[in-house]
């Protein structure tokens, strides 16, 4: 039947509703994200990120509140009452007061041990944000690495599948036997349950991106282009001190300890010094009540004005809690040692890595290259013959068991490169560098 009469009997309606049904069968895109982006939206929408924000209000506000014991309090009130008799206690129609420390040995230490509390704060916000950004990068990475996978892998199971057909035509005219058709079988079916595993595994990837970034998990796809070269990881000379000068970790660690040992300081001496407090009040007394009666040249205004000095002689107490903390200024110090030195361990041991990932990688690309070669090789003889009469010729089994292989190894390649591309990433999270290596990436 020629397809234009058909086509001009049907009815407007039918076609309309035929394409809504063709648009609503097409499964919706899924709108790329730059690596860039999901970096930015994962530090902004960390919960980490924001809890570590708030350490730092905190021990802002814990700077202030150690700072303003030298800053006057300052009160207003009343204290109306009837009195009969001998007037007990002031009742005064309006009082105001106001009082601060004036000379302390403790408090510029507790000033000095919150402001390392504050340093250390704004440090281990630095180390959070550095976790967050590493997670986020190797998630994104991953992601990717397992879409082009994924990609590779459907192409050798439709390989795979035609490799079982020809097993069998060959095993139907003789020339192959059965347990050849069972081998491509189990091949293909090898492949297929790989298949399954990074399908399950980029489902999970894309779960925890959108966790990360606040984005729904089936509205994004890694962008490959926008994932930047791994930064140049130091030498092993130079390493420790790269170490000591960029890593957030060490530098919260020992402004932790710099607090700990201010407060021991501060509460030291809080035996044997004097403190000087100074104040000063106002109080208007009412004329309702009966001092009159009972004092001599009473008068309703009155005013105060002086210091108050208080020489510690013993205080078992606040010895204790000296005691207690210098033993946690000595806890933080040892602490940080140990965790400094087991720092330097992990970044040596992540560096060290390094060189045999690359030959990893390098082995890897070589051997898919050669897959690769095959392949054009295989495809060449079967286009042109091999010229040598000799020579046994090839069949389309060998081209798809080259396909197979082909796609294998480039797989194999891919594992490799994140594998080296996730020890360098875990390197720079280690020296305190992996954010300003993302940031550098190419922006929306």
């Amino acid at each position: 039947m020629p397809l234009v009469p058909l086509r001009s009997r049907i009815a407007a309606p039918a076609l309309a509703a035929f394409a809504t049904f063709a648009m609503m069968a097409i499964p919706p895109a899924k709108a790329q994200i730059s690596f860039y982006t999901a970096v930015d939206l994962a530090l902004r929408n960390s919960h980490d990120v924001k809890m570590a924000a708030a350490d730092v209000d905190r021990a802002a506000a814990g700077v202030s509140q150690a700072r303003d014991a030298y800053v006057p309090t300052m009160a207003i009130g009343s204290s109306l009452g009837y009195s009969y008799g001998f007037p007990v206690g002031q009742p005064t129609v309006a009082n105001a007061s106001a009082n601060s420390l004036l000379v302390s040995f403790s408090q510029p230490a507790m000033i000095r041990s919150a402001r390392a509390s504050l340093a250390a704060a704004q440090a281990s916000l630095r180390d959070t944000r550095e976790k967050v950004v590493a997670d986020a990068a190797l998630i994104y990475i991953e992601l990717d690495t397992d879409k082009r996978e994924l990609e590779a892998l459907d192409q050798q199971h439709s390989f795979g599948e035609r490799l079982v057909e020809i097993e069998r035509e060959r095993n139907a005219t003789g020339l192959s036997s059965a347990m050849d058709v069972t081998q491509a079988e189990l091949t293909n079916a090898q492949l297929e349950l790989r298949r399954l595993h990074i399908q399950d595994h980029m489902r999970l990837l894309q779960l925890r991106l959108a966790n990360l970034t606040g984005l729904t998990e089936n509205s994004m796809a890694p962008e490959s282009s926008s994932i930047p070269t791994a930064a140049v990881a130091p030498t092993a000379d130079t390493l420790n001190a790269t170490l000591s000068t960029h890593s957030a970790a060490i530098a919260a660690s020992e402004a932790d300890v710099k607090s700990k040992q201010e407060m021991a300081l501060g509460d030291s001496r809080k035996e044997w010094r004097p403190q000087v407090a100074f104040g000063i009040q106002y109080s208007r007394y009412a004329k309702f009540n009966n001092y009159a009666e009972y004092y001599l040249r009473f008068q309703h205004n009155n005013f105060d004005v002086g210091v108050d000095v208080k020489l510690p002689i013993f205080d078992a107490e606040a010895r204790d809690r000296a005691r207690g903390s210098a033993a946690d200024a000595v806890h933080a110090r040892e602490q940080a040692n140990l965790f400094r030195l087991q720092l330097s361990e992990q970044t040596r041991e992540l560096s060290g890595s390094l060189g045999e990932l690359r030959a990893q990688q390098k082995i890897a690309r070589l051997q898919s290259d050669y897959a690769q070669e095959n392949l054009d090789a295989v495809m060449t003889q079967l286009q042109s013959g091999s010229g040598n009469p000799n020579a046994t010729p090839l069949t389309p089994r060998d081209e798809q068991k080259a396909r197979i292989e082909e796609r294998r190894r480039y797989v194999d390649k891919l594992d490799a490169d994140f594998q080296l591309i996730q020890a360098e990433i875990q390197l720079q999270r280690s020296l305190g560098s992996v954010e300003e290596w993302a940031m550098q990436a190419p922006h929306p």
